[in-house]
């Protein structure tokens, strides 16, 4: 693969915080990327590159995924890629769900039924950075490559990622706060979610988050981790609320984010109580547009799935691929919504789950 780094000037900064334009359904790349060297390598540098995909497979590899769940528009748009790119390859997928970040054991059986069942190679949506250290070992000395998207896991024995740094993320959050509320101005509170606690994302995230407000006039709560389903983030806002009903800010997943609009909007905290993501969802999207959500930075799912398909293919004919790579981040807010186009970071609003490409 043939590696184009992007010299960034001042006059084209916003175009470089977007995707490559023309990420059609069919042809989605050249797309502005960021290549992490030594791969695998959490304190790695980043660079820009321009990703190339493959135009089509030399024959009809046997793929599979396993990912956390289903339970939120985020991991939709992740299903989405991974299908579009297998349908534009010519590649059989299999895709599996977990039930959720409670549900390790499953998803270890997944991926062991995965690979009895012909896989060719596995990519993993994994629910806890360390837990599936042993199976993926397992899975990798048989010779079936495993490709890490999403999520992060602390294996070395994968082959590629697909993914961004969501310590990054995080801090973009943090940053804003930071920078609005600077050491020296009033105090303000934060309640801060996370996400479930053990997922790799979710202390990357936390670490860049906290990292961030530090030295500012921003002060986080105790984090209140939980799953990431709508219920579960709802709860724990409520509870938030209750126990400090003057909390400036509710800040932390997308699906946080989501449950809490509609929280706020109720209880009549518009005017007192922001809204922030570290993650961006067809919800969170929306909320923006409405003015309900102040702002969440874009890691462009969908592009990561179909990355991940791309590198298992590469990996599986023996071709050039960058082992490290992810979406160039950056953050959507009222001021670009409006020029941003939608089809580069989220799934279509009428996409619904699928399991299997023949």
């Amino acid at each position: 693969m043939t590696k184009t780094l992007t010299k960034l000037t001042l006059g084209t900064a916003l175009a470089a915080l977007m995707p490559v334009a023309g990420a059609a359904q069919d042809a989605w790349f050249p797309y502005d990327a960021e290549e992490t060297t030594p791969a695998f390598a959490a304190d790695g540098e980043r660079a820009p590159v321009t990703y190339e995909a493959l135009e089509k497979a030399e024959k009809a590899w046997n793929i599979c995924a396993a990912l956390p769940h289903m339970k939120d528009a985020y991991w939709l748009g992740v299903d989405y890629g991974l299908v579009e790119e297998a349908k534009r390859l010519g590649v059989k997928l299999n895709v599996t769900e977990a039930g959720g970040y409670t549900e390790l054991a499953n998803q270890i059986s997944q991926i062991e039924d995965c690979v009895a069942g012909g896989a060719d190679a596995v990519i993993v949506g994994a629910i806890s950075f360390d837990g599936l250290n042993s199976v993926i070992s397992e899975v990798a000395g048989q010779g079936i490559p495993v490709i890490d998207v999403v999520n992060g896991v602390s294996s070395q024995d994968i082959a590629a990622k697909a993914l961004v740094s969501f310590q990054t993320m995080g801090s973009e959050i943090g940053n804003y706060l930071a920078e609005k509320h600077p050491a020296g101005s009033d105090e303000v509170t934060v309640g801060w979610f996370p996400g479930p606690a053990g997922a790799g994302w979710v202390e990357a995230a936390n670490t860049g988050f906290m990292q961030a407000v530090e030295g500012s006039a921003v002060t986080v709560l105790e984090p209140r981790y939980g799953d990431t389903g709508k219920e579960a983030q709802l709860k724990l806002v409520e509870d938030v609320l209750q126990a400090n009903p003057e909390v400036d800010y509710i800040a932390g997943t997308a699906v946080t984010a989501e449950a809490a609009q509609g929280l706020i909007r109720e209880r009549g905290l518009m005017d007192q109580t922001g809204i922030l993501a570290f993650y961006l969802t067809p919800g969170v999207w929306t909320g923006i547009e409405r003015g309900f959500i102040t702002a969440a930075p874009a890691d462009s799912m969908v592009i990561q799935a179909r990355m991940a398909v791309d590198q298992a293919v590469r990996i599986l004919e023996g071709k050039d691929v960058i082992k490290h790579v992810g979406p160039k981040i950056f953050v959507i807010n009222q001021d670009n919504i409006a020029d941003t186009d939608r089809s580069t970071v989220l799934p279509p609003e009428d996409f619904s789950p699928v399991f299997s490409v023949e």
